[in-house]
């Protein structure tokens, strides 16, 4: 399970370069490999890539990946507060991409973070379309719908 989580997580860093400069993605990484390790540890050791490995991967993603997104947005928020380093709008948006629109949903209400800029916003529902879009077809594909 462990090479599965390591392997799926470094192809993403891969494939979209902006995440391997995103502070939030690799204390993502680091939880994630965490977690699977200690998962490991406790005895849940699955083939990799196997169906039971990707059961595990997929709760435990969506939960840090919206965990560190809420993270980003706080930090932004404090930063654009102090005037210090503000966290890339790409990076924000990366990390809704990937799971955490939830969480991205939740900290804007919470910190009242990036709710009235209109560019930002109208590229938070176009990430939201995409993800209804993927699901849609992942359900179709697995003949749930």
């Amino acid at each position: 399970m462990l090479l599965s989580f390591a392997l799926i997580l470094i192809a993403m860093m891969f494939l979209l370069r902006p995440l391997q400069k995103n502070a939030f993605f690799l204390m993502y990484f680091a939880l994630m490999m965490g977690a699977a390790y200690v998962l490991e540890l406790k005895g849940f050791r699955y083939a990799p890539f196997s169906k039971q490995s990707f059961l595990m991967f997929l709760p435990l993603h969506l939960i840090f990946i919206n965990l560190m997104t809420m993270a980003a947005y706080g930090a932004d928020k404090r930063a654009a507060k102090t005037k210090a380093w503000r966290v890339p709008e790409i990076q924000l948006h990366l990390l809704e991409l990937l799971g955490g629109s939830p969480g991205a949903f939740v900290a804007q209400k919470l910190f009242h973070h990036k709710t009235k800029k209109k560019s930002f916003q109208l590229s938070f529902v176009f990430v939201l379309a995409i993800q209804l879009v993927v699901v849609y077809y992942v359900l179709k594909v697995l003949h749930v719908i």
